[in-house]
């Protein structure tokens, strides 16, 4: 099923990847993953089947033992040039507390070398794509949770990637907050057209971001199943509550719930 060939124009590719920690602990085995440019999928599963992991990967933050992996068809070391910058939102917002809002956005500018006056307009380009123009200047202690995550989501997007990656950025936020970040994220996709690839433990969520869920196992972690998501085009509340979305959700619940029976049972 998930025996996909090399695809030079795809953004990611990951070919019978394994990740082996120091201390033996398997992370990953046998990863095989394609994921065209353009697409938005979830990589969805239990605690300890190796979806954070292979975020890293894609970050270049972790390195595959074995296996190989390419970014647009090339190494990780053509990542940042053009059409193929990339980046990443973590599990915390992880802001500056002594910096504003503004100066926590531009610092991925600032430390490329961007010119200040574009870095600025780059910046409120961001912060309005986030629902935030009115708080460039306060710092994060003055913002609720979900505001600090909205701005580090416009942090990432300050550099306008191609490729963005998020590691269940909105999973300590109560629901209402979640389901309208969720939304916009859905609603930036879309306008920016790049590419997004969303760790979550949430059924429900995978189900509405995404175009295509990757379902993983834990003990070894690896990728079990992907399942497109089809129907409505636009999400809304309506799509949370309609047959199909209620019937990806099951598919993807007796996806999860076969591959714990069957992890249990190899141990």
């Amino acid at each position: 099923m998930n025996a996909n060939p090399p695809d030079a124009a795809a953004a990611l590719s990951v070919q019978r990847v394994d990740k082996i920690y120091a201390n033996g602990t398997v992370a990953l085995e046998d990863a095989r993953l394609t994921i065209p440019q353009g697409d938005f999928v979830s990589l969805l599963g239990p605690s300890g089947c190796g979806k954070s992991t292979l975020l890293k990967m894609f970050a270049g933050i972790e390195t595959p033992t074995h296996g190989h992996m390419r970014w647009w068809g090339q190494p990780f070391d053509t990542v940042g040039s053009a059409g193929r910058r990339m980046s990443m939102v973590f599990q915390e917002a992880t802001l500056m507390p002594w910096a504003s809002i503004a100066d926590n956005v531009r610092l991925p500018l600032d430390l490329a070398g961007v010119p200040r006056r574009d870095a600025d307009a780059r910046v409120a380009d961001a912060l309005a794509n986030v629902g935030l123009e009115n708080f460039g200047k306060v710092r994060p202690r003055e913002l609720s949770g979900g505001m600090q995550m909205r701005a580090s989501l416009a942090r990432a997007l300050v550099t306008e990637p191609d490729l963005l990656l998020l590691d269940e950025p909105f999973g300590a936020l109560d629901e209402f907050t979640r389901n309208k970040l969720d939304s916009d994220l859905r609603t930036l996709w879309k306008k920016r057209g790049m590419t997004v690839v969303f760790v979550t433990h949430s059924i429900y969520e995978s189900v509405y971001l995404s175009e295509r869920v990757v379902v993983m196992q834990a003990r070894p972690g690896r990728v079990i199943a992907e399942v497109a998501i089809d129907g409505a085009a636009e999400r809304d509340d309506a799509y949370r509550v309609s047959a199909p979305f209620m019937q990806h959700c099951k598919t993807l619940s007796d996806l999860i719930s076969d591959a714990h029976h069957t992890s249990l049972g190899a141990h």
